[in-house]
């Protein structure tokens, strides 16, 4: 996170894209599974639609509670605006529990907020010190109780597969020479001096380090999976869904569920045996990757890694599952 953006900790990304996917209107209902400071909400408020908003991170869910002027939504004897202290990945239970099983619309903003990494306390980032935590939901293992409890293989291998770290192993053999660990100083002194990193260099090498820990320490991928497969049980029929990630990890997931929801997996060559989908396709009208402009850029440098996929539910019913 630059110092920019941490002046504009507020700014939604792609949020016109984003709302122009979901078509928000008066009687929708439509949930926002990551609501952070409420950037998408507020647009989908606005335009009439009842909004469902999750976040695992209570912080998020309390400022909106404390603050009812700022969200009168929340209040009367209808409220269009419900908050949910849960996981995104969470929603198909959680809305049943109100005698909802469909909804209209669903955005996810995947990985950490601009909230979550302003502030040093919850040990996010780098760029300045606090202790090395990185749990969104504050509760469960730390980054502090992984990298000093956990054996050097799977540190590397966390690293690896998590940050794309090709000197994984160097980094862990530091790490546990350098154990304990308590603050994100400590970590990120510890990888640049495993990496050689000097300072005026393009780009810190704990960058990716920071980013492994944190997906493992809050099982990212996999609750972006569940989340995935939870929005393709709850839309209804003509549902939209809009997805925004920030790394190739979390798009590459995205990507291939759309593409195995929309029937884009079965053989189209007339040189091989043509593969019927297993399932009828469950999304169709999927988008191309959306990307912003140098525009908002300039405004909002943490979106200029963001993605945008979003696609519309058909009819079908949502695809079985092989159990783990």
């Amino acid at each position: 996170m630059t110092a920019a953006a941490s002046h504009a900790p507020h700014i939604p990304v792609l949020l016109e894209e984003v709302i122009a996917a979901l078509r928000p209107a008066p009687g929708t209902v439509i949930v926002d599974a990551t609501f952070g400071a409420g950037g998408y909400t507020r647009r989908l408020l606005d335009a009439g639609a009842t909004v469902h908003a999750f976040d695992r991170d209570p912080d998020a869910i309390a400022a909106a509670q404390g603050n009812p002027q700022g969200w009168p939504e929340l209040g009367g004897d209808t409220p269009r605006l419900v908050l949910h202290p849960r996981r995104f990945s969470e929603m198909v239970d959680t809305l049943a529990e109100l005698g909802i099983a469909r909804v209209d619309g669903i955005a996810m903003d995947i990985g950490v907020s601009s909230m979550q990494l302003d502030q040093p306390t919850r040990g996010f980032a780098f760029s300045s010190n606090g202790p090395l935590d990185m749990r969104m939901s504050q509760e469960g293992e730390s980054a502090a109780d992984f990298l000093n409890s956990a054996e050097e293989s799977a540190i590397a291998d966390v690293l690896y597969t998590y940050g794309e770290e090709r000197q994984s192993r160097r980094v862990a053999r530091a790490i546990m020479a350098a154990r304990p660990l308590q603050t994100t100083e400590d970590l990120a002194r510890v990888v640049r001096k495993a990496l050689g990193y000097h300072a005026g260099a393009p780009k810190d090498p704990a960058t990716r380090s920071f980013q492994a820990i944190r997906i493992h320490v809050n099982g990212e991928l996999d609750e972006l999976e569940g989340g995935l497969a939870a929005a393709e049980t709850l839309l209804a029929p003509e549902g939209r869904l809009a997805v925004v990630s920030f790394h190739s990890l979390e798009d590459r997931v995205v990507k291939q569920f759309l593409r195995e929801a929309s029937g884009g997996n079965a053989s189209t060559s007339r040189h091989l045996p043509q593969v019927a989908p297993a399932d009828a396709p469950t999304f169709a009208q999927v988008s191309k990757a959306i990307r912003p402009g140098d525009g908002e850029v300039a405004v909002n440098p943490r979106s200029r890694s963001a993605t945008l996929r979003s696609a519309v539910r058909t009819q079908a019913p949502a695809r079985s599952r092989k159990s783990a």
